[in-house]
């Protein structure tokens, strides 16, 4: 993406933020409650129209593109919120992901039960009756069947218990070895053991990029992340 702005109305979010996603890999974009993050992949997912800037997916230009538009393209997305269709089964959500795959759909929900084991027990269940941590293990294993060529995730471990966690750590990294993984977390640690490189926002802008072994005992991005009584 290139000089991205945008935001709600006359609220304006983002300042000309520009930054590439290689074809393989993790970038992780870390920030403080209110630095823009959410509305960073709202506005690349085609959520929000930009009011500057452009977006690039393969070399094309898909700025404004519809987010259903974008997951014909190959870009696969999990929000932080509404993981999960509550009122269909476990399965019949992971279901959506294999209709979401390229064409010719080869493949089974059997890709998503050998990730997450537990899903397999719970596949007749309904899915807004799972546990927080259950529900983050549907929406991933849904997002990952479709087979994007980008994954776009949105705190994919907020409210999960460590057990979780690390499944959700290995399935990611797996993944990343052969496709292109966008990031939001909030767990420093955890970003920085996955991502090859990250971004810190502040207030709409990139404060810091660099290399995340690098940035991993950088005092500076502790300084950018630590939260304070104007954060919203």
């Amino acid at each position: 993406m290139s000089s991205l702005s945008g935001g709600y109305g006359a609220s304006r979010v983002l300042f000309g933020i520009s930054f590439a996603v290689p074809e393989q890999g993790v970038v992780a974009v870390l920030g403080r409650n209110g630095a823009g993050k959410t509305t960073l992949l709202r506005t690349l997912l085609g959520f929000l129209r930009p009011t500057g800037g452009s977006v690039e997916l393969e070399g094309d230009d898909v700025t404004g593109l519809a987010p259903a538009r974008l997951v014909r393209r190959g870009v696969g997305y999990m929000p932080q919120e509404q993981v999960v269709f509550p009122t269909l089964t476990v399965e019949e959500n992971l279901l959506l992901g294999l209709k979401a795959r390229p064409k010719p759909r080869r493949g089974s929900v059997d890709e998503a039960y050998d990730l997450f084991p537990k899903l397999r027990d719970r596949r007749r269940q309904q899915a807004g009756t799972l546990s927080g941590g259950e529900r983050k293990m549907v929406g991933l294993g849904r997002a990952l069947l479709s087979r994007p060529r980008l994954l776009v995730l949105d705190e994919p471990t907020e409210g999960v218990w460590h057990a979780v966690v690390d499944e959700i750590l290995g399935a990611l990294q797996d993944y990343a070895t052969h496709a292109a993984v966008l990031l939001v977390e909030q767990h420093v640690d955890l970003a920085m053991e996955l991502a090859e490189t990250v971004l810190v926002l502040q207030r709409g802008e990139i404060a810091m990029e660099g290399n995340a072994r690098e940035l991993r005992n950088d005092p500076r991005v502790l300084a950018y992340l630590a939260p304070t009584s104007a954060a919203v």
